[in-house]
């Protein structure tokens, strides 16, 4: 008998037992995410269109996740208490923001101390809707396109006025943007959400309000749409041009809904919300839906809505700086 056996036997069983120690855990008894309910704050009131477009992606996430994602309402400062309570939470994946564009590009160039760097506390995942403003006119308005606005507007210096669902909205940046691209002045009349009756009563010349709010009224006739604000024409209302091919070449100012994440959410996890988020916009019931609303679906990468947020954030610094718009206007 080999007496060297013994040893040799236990020495290839520590070998074997280091190697077991180094080795990679089993990723298959790792907890699957989400595991446990996730948290969407909102950050605007219940029955908002915020709050709406959200409840509606909750729901095609708890479909595909077999656990409840449940929509948080926290509203104030045009969404940014909301992004900011995101902004501190735990990098887990179980607690997640449905943004609104004016809460992570227009907020920092009007509220100070804002509680968040949108660029820096937080994890993109995907920008999912898009919404644009509609340019609309009462009907005794003699303007029949964007441009005979315009002109008329030059001929009429601060009589004409334009309503928008308030100060530091993204129609009002928008409307100070084309405003300053056009040459005209017409007065911001700022109301509470999205009030435009005294549009179509003729108090005021102009509503600039988001397609979900104003295309009821013109599909009734009580308005004229004269342009839209994305960048091309908007499906929903393909036989109104954007502004852009109404003569202002790279105009843009629309209304748009993101989801994130707290900064440092783990990559897989960005990536299957990311994924399960574009398997839901892929479903054409779902879009039929959505453009009921007024909302385009959009679907980009989390390094493409990181893109937007910085470009947009440099975009409005400057229409806010140059039009004198503050926070208290």
């Amino acid at each position: 008998m080999d007496t060297k056996s013994p040893t040799l036997v236990a020495v290839l069983m520590l070998a074997l037992a280091q190697l077991a120690a180094h080795a990679e855990p089993d990723s298959s008894r790792a907890p699957t995410y989400p595991n446990k309910p996730v948290r969407m704050i909102v950050g605007f009131t219940p029955g908002s269109a915020t709050d709406i477009t959200a409840r509606i992606i909750a729901q095609k996430f708890s479909e595909a996740w077999g656990v409840p994602v449940v929509v948080d309402n926290i509203p104030g400062a045009g969404g940014s208490v909301g992004v900011a309570r995101v902004a501190k939470a735990s990098a887990d994946g179980y607690t997640l923001v449905y943004a609104a564009n004016g809460a992570m590009t227009i907020a920092p160039s009007l509220q100070a101390n804002l509680a968040y760097d949108p660029t820096r506390d937080l994890s993109p995942i995907s920008l999912l809707l898009m919404m644009p403003s509609i340019v609309a006119v009462n009907n005794d308005v003699p303007a029949k396109n964007l441009q005979e606005l315009i002109a008329l507007a030059k001929a009429r210096p601060r009589e004409l006025s334009y309503a928008t669902p308030g100060n530091g909205t993204p129609q009002h940046v928008g409307g100070e943007l084309l405003k300053s691209l056009a040459g005209v002045d017409i007065v911001h009349v700022p109301y509470r959400g999205a009030q435009f009756t005294d549009v179509i009563s003729g108090r005021v010349t102009i509503a600039l309000q988001n397609a979900a709010s104003v295309l009821p009224s013109i599909r009734d006739g009580k308005l004229r749409a004269l342009a839209v604000t994305s960048l091309h024409r908007s499906p929903n209302i393909p036989e109104v041009p954007s502004v852009a091919e109404a003569g202002f070449p790279g105009f843009e100012a629309t209304s748009w809904f993101a989801l994130l994440g707290p900064a440092g959410t783990p990559a897989p996890i960005v990536d299957k919300v990311h994924r399960d988020a574009l398997k839901a916009l892929a479903q054409p019931a779902l879009q039929a839906r959505f453009a009921q609303l007024g909302l385009d679906t959009v679907g980009s990468s989390p390094s493409e809505l990181a893109a937007i947020i910085k470009s947009d954030i440099g975009k409005w610094a400057r229409v806010i700086k140059d039009a004198g718009i503050t926070a208290s206007e």
